[in-house]
């Protein structure tokens, strides 16, 4: 007996394409990340691009795509669960391709970062546009934590967005320059912390794109510590640096502002999904 179960899925039309899309994504996030690492300095011209992102390279490899494969697994099956992480992981892959553009010298890595980033972007925006939100808020009203997740993510994208901008600010008004990779970083959070601002606002105000976006947003957000997380402790490793354990600790602490609301809505996802067998 089949175990394709999508019809379980509040979807508007079928996504088989998007299903090939991500797949295709994970795929060549694996070939390029291997190559990062298999022929470093070829790819990475400079120390500094190659300590920033040889980590990062393993990051993605061992944590991005296996979350992003399994999330769409999950919803194959007819997991809500599924749907809404992979929306999470999808703009956890935009997120990171947008750095590698932003710091990369033009050549075939930077062409296929770009192409991962533009697909990513495609991809993640179809996806949520198929989607109903009315039928996810139907589900999930009231069985997640939309005023404590929504302001979570509302502030943290408030924050950062703010920092990011006095970050600029600074190095641009005499303050010590950035390097390249650093600078792409705080590109890439500028362009996605207003979408957790948005969508904290929405869930916040109990409207139903908010519940569509919240477990993404709050996935997303978890998945960036604990990868920033495995990108210190593996940093020594790739690069000779020494291991930078007061960072990782206080990484973590900050990281519980996303993992407690993280879990909460996840639970109130499967708790209700279990009751209606769509889990």
């Amino acid at each position: 007996m089949s175990t394709y179960r999508e019809g379980n899925l509040p979807l508007r039309s079928n996504i088989a394409y998007l299903y090939i899309s991500s797949i295709l994504i994970a795929v060549l996030v694996a070939v390029v990340s291997i190559a990062g690492l298999r022929y470093r300095s070829l790819i990475y011209p400079d120390t500094e691009l190659l300590s920033a992102f040889v980590p990062n390279d393993a990051v993605n490899l061992f944590i991005g795509v296996p979350v992003l494969l399994g999330s769409i697994w999950l919803a194959r099956r007819g997991k809500l669960i599924g749907l809404l992480c992979w929306i999470g992981a999808l703009f956890f892959e935009v997120y990171n391709e947008m750095a590698y553009v932003f710091a990369m010298p033009p050549g075939w890595a930077f062409l296929a970062h770009l192409i991962l980033a533009v697909s990513g972007v495609y991809s993640l925006i179809a996806l949520v546009a198929n989607t109903d939100a009315k039928k996810v808020q139907q589900r999930l009203a009231g069985n997640v934590p939309e005023i404590f997740a929504g302001g979570v993510l509302a502030g943290l994208g408030l924050l950062l967005f703010l920092r990011v901008i006095a970050v600029v600010v600074d190095a641009s008004g005499g303050g010590e320059a950035l390097a390249r990779s650093e600078l792409a970083v705080n590109i890439s959070d500028f362009l996605t912390t207003p979408a957790w601002f948005m969508g904290g606002l929405l869930l916040w105000r109990h409207k139903a794109l908010g519940y569509v976006a919240g477990l993404g947003l709050l996935f997303q957000g978890s998945m960036l510590f604990i990868a920033l997380i495995i990108y210190l402790l593996l940093q020594p490793l790739f690069t000779g640096a020494s291991l930078a354990l007061t960072d990782i600790l206080v990484i973590f602490a900050m990281g519980l502002v996303c993992f407690v609301p993280f879990t909460l809505f996840l639970r109130g996802v499967l708790v209700k999904t279990g009751h209606s067998k769509s889990a």
